[in-house]
């Protein structure tokens, strides 16, 4: 098995080197190291310490060559120069000397044109069980001759000196895009290993390959239909694109080029608050021996975990290799999607629970990222929140949003026949206190009339304020739920709350404004007169 040059010095001087471990070894290193306990699952559950999730203000891109005029800088990449980071490699390099460290090779890119080698380099075994599940698993004839192109080291025991190390305090995660190297320290929290592939990835891949990196999930029909869903936290994501009549590709990371939709990864690393067989199944069923879950508690007295308790944190996790789930489609590969769904769980209750969108909207909405959050318990707070997020992914982007969005456009107009729907998920008949959820069954109904093409020949109108088409009717879903106006009981209320959502779009539009084309920006929702 070939090492990077750097690996290849931290084995001299360790006290072991743990190499490609099995999971099966992995797990008695973790509970020997006292990492976690088994579950009565058969899963591990480990700690990942003072950080449960990511900590995106201290993730850093070396500024050099490679990315002084091609990242997009700003409050989500954050400089980190070069001599600093060779610095702090130099520092966390010699903190892991003497140590037991595991180290493994793996990949990402399930379509062979664009694999990317890595090497990982982690302090702990629960880490390195965490890499074998999320990226993709050479073969023992591969591991003979795969040389490693990235090295990941994460070495969570370190903490940096930011008056010295120039860090914004002890802990970080750094991408040098020139040394190819991703380097974490201070947080044993795994997300910062798969998140830092998936945004070198977004760098890598459209600016050099011009493949466009999607935020998504993926899913193929019995005909060979493959299909896109977008969604941030609470849309229905993972539950809409789980579908028994269609194997799933991949559920969160993906690349698309001229022919095909892969996935990046090898894995899931899923949501466990509150969850249950019935809500998540698949999920569910794939929580065995083999899985890793995070930060989560058990029952007192027992081994069995106890997913409504958050008391370490809301972000309780668990990671498993893809084949842990029943239908999958192998190799995680499709052709061209026929259908792209936005989902948004839109709690202002404006937008249809579902309309079409032209290759201009795609890519207004493409970059908006839009979602809203139910009202807080703060005093005073009575509105939904809304929530953007640059292509459903703005902490992972080193590119400028538009960059992404226009690659969507090009694929959409060399291709016509290409779908992209909005998905309301959300609110319907009045914002969250006043209308009511969607129902599950109606907008599986929706989605599955638009996968069988049972949308091509009826008729649409155009909403008002966002210019969006909706369909008239839908099989199994009342006509009088889709176009949202008819749902409210006050049509002046509904579009001065339209209003509001095509506001709200715009100012937060302002901040990409300046990279987009004017046929983008055309694309935005319109405000009408609502005194007639």
């Amino acid at each position: 098995m070939k090492h990077h040059p750097i690996v290849e010095k931290v084995i001299s001087k360790t006290a072991n080197s743990y190499i490609q471990l099995s999971v099966d070894e992995l797990i008695e290193h973790a509970i020997k190291n006292n990492e976690g306990k088994i579950t009565s699952s058969g899963s591990l559950a480990a700690d990942t310490g003072e950080f449960t999730g990511r900590s995106p203000k201290d993730k850093f891109v070396v500024y050099d060559d490679v990315t002084k005029d091609s990242v997009w800088w700003g409050d989500v990449n954050f400089k980190f120069e070069s001599q600093y980071f060779d610095n702090l490699l130099n520092k966390v390099l010699q903190h892991l000397e003497n140590k037991n460290l595991y180290i493994r090779n793996s990949y990402a890119c399930a379509n062979s044109n664009y694999r990317l080698n890595i090497e990982i380099v982690t302090e702990t075994a629960y880490q390195n069980i965490f890499a074998n599940n999320l990226f993709l698993r050479p073969t023992a004839n591969e591991l003979e001759t795969q040389t490693p192109e990235w090295l990941i080291i994460a070495a969570p025991s370190f903490r940096a000196n930011p008056d010295v190390d120039h860090t914004r305090q002890h802990n970080f995660s750094i991408i040098n895009f020139e040394k190819k190297i991703i380097l974490i320290g201070g947080s044993g929290y795994t997300g910062e290993i798969k998140k830092g592939i998936f945004t070198v990835l977004n760098f890598v891949l459209p600016h050099n390959r011009k493949v466009l990196s999607m935020h998504c999930s993926a899913n193929i029909g019995k005909n060979n239909d493959t299909s896109i869903f977008f969604g941030l936290s609470g849309t229905g994501k993972t539950t809409l694109s789980a579908d028994p009549n269609r194997k799933l590709i991949g559920d969160d990371e993906h690349g698309w080029d001229d022919e095909t939709v892969f996935n990046f990864e090898g894995g899931c690393y899923a949501k466990c608050v509150d969850l249950s067989e019935e809500k998540e199944p698949q999920i569910w069923k794939a929580i065995k021996k083999g899985a890793l879950e995070e930060n989560v508690r058990f029952i007192n007295g027992t081994n069995k975990v106890n997913y409504a308790d958050i008391s370490v944190t809301e972000n309780t996790r668990v990671a498993y290799p893809i084949d842990f789930v029943d239908n999958i489609a192998v190799p995680s590969i499709g052709k061209s999607p026929e259908n792209i769904f936005f989902l948004t769980a839109d709690a202002f209750g404006v937008l249809p629970p579902i309309s079409k969108l032209n290759p201009s909207q795609a890519m207004y909405h493409f970059i908006s990222g839009y979602t809203a959050k139910v009202a807080g318990t703060e005093a005073g707070v009575t509105e939904p929140q809304a929530t953007f997020s640059a292509c459903f992914g703005k902490a992972f982007l080193p590119l400028h949003p538009a960059k992404y969005a226009e690659m969507l456009g090009e694929k959409l107009k060399a291709n016509p026949n290409i779908n992209v729907w909005l998905v309301n998920t959300g609110w319907s008949g009045g914002p969250y206190g006043i209308g009511s959820r969607m129902k599950l069954s109606y907008t599986r109904a929706m989605i599955t009339a638009a996968l069988e093409n049972k949308l091509v020949d009826v008729e649409y109108i155009i909403h008002p304020v966002f210019g969006i088409k909706m369909p008239v009717s839908c099989p199994n879903v009342p006509s009088e739920l889709l176009n949202p106006v008819n749902t409210w009981s006050n049509k002046i209320d509904y579009y001065n709350k339209a209003n509001h959502l095509s506001d709200l779009f715009v100012n937060n539009f302002k901040q990409y404004a300046e990279g987009c084309s004017m046929e983008i920006l055309e694309a935005a929702p319109k405000n009408i007169a609502t005194n007639l």
